[in-house]
């Protein structure tokens, strides 16, 4: 079993090499990331008024663009442990906005500094899972929200296929990816990180919805 630090080594190389390409028409498995983005942005079209969203797993923050377009105003942060992601978002320029390298495991803000975060796709990269949570947690205002978009399997059957032969396949190819998770295994995460699930669903082509609050 790798550890922690090998995981993160090997999504460091993998999305710093699919950098430069990440938006483009070549981007190939990546493309796929593109249908989260309207289930999110649906979401937060539902949570009303907002100042500050963090995008946690930024990439290049096609994310944060579209966010700029609808919402210009509001103060937008993007994280990500990819140097070369960051590198393409910040090439953006966008106003308003910050981005930095980080690890999502360990959000380095201050306690209670976003209304919103926002994570996708990447959750299955994390070594250490809880502790995500744990710092959305720290970091989510009172009733603010994280929605977070991912893949999952129903069946138990197909998770273990997916944990015990997919991936590591893909982990042979260079792909960073840790564990697919169970709704019920997230709705666990949740509650020892003391989130409240809004709205946790099992949606078309294995994907996993999750909505959960910091509640006063």
């Amino acid at each position: 079993m790798k550890t922690s630090e090998e995981y993160k080594a090997m999504s460091i190389k993998e999305f710093d090499k699919a950098a430069e390409k990440y938006e483009s028409d070549h981007a190939g498995i990546y493309n796929m990331c593109k249908n989260d983005y309207p289930h999110i942005l649906e979401e937060i079209e539902k949570y009303g008024d907002f100042e500050t969203l963090l995008d946690a797993g930024c990439g290049t923050a096609p994310m944060i663009s579209l966010l700029k377009e609808k919402y210009p105003n509001k103060k937008y942060t993007g994280i990500d442990l990819s140097p070369k992601m960051i590198e393409q978002a910040k090439n953006k320029n966008l106003e308003n906005t910050e981005f930095i390298v980080g690890d999502c495991e360990n959000l380095p803000f201050n306690e209670n500094s976003f209304d919103i975060v926002i994570n996708s796709q990447s959750f299955h990269h994390y070594p250490s899972p809880q502790d995500f949570f744990n710092s959305v947690y720290k970091v989510l205002k009172p009733n603010g929200i994280l929605i977070l978009r991912d893949n999952t399997v129903k069946s138990s059957i197909g998770q273990w296929f997916a944990n015990n032969v997919e991936l590591k396949l893909a982990n042979l190819m260079g792909y960073g990816d840790v564990r697919i998770y169970s709704l019920d295994e997230v709705r666990e995460f949740c509650k020892n990180a003391n989130l409240e699930v809004v709205k946790i669903e099992a949606q078309k082509s294995f994907r996993l919805h999750l909505v959960a609050a910091k509640k006063q």
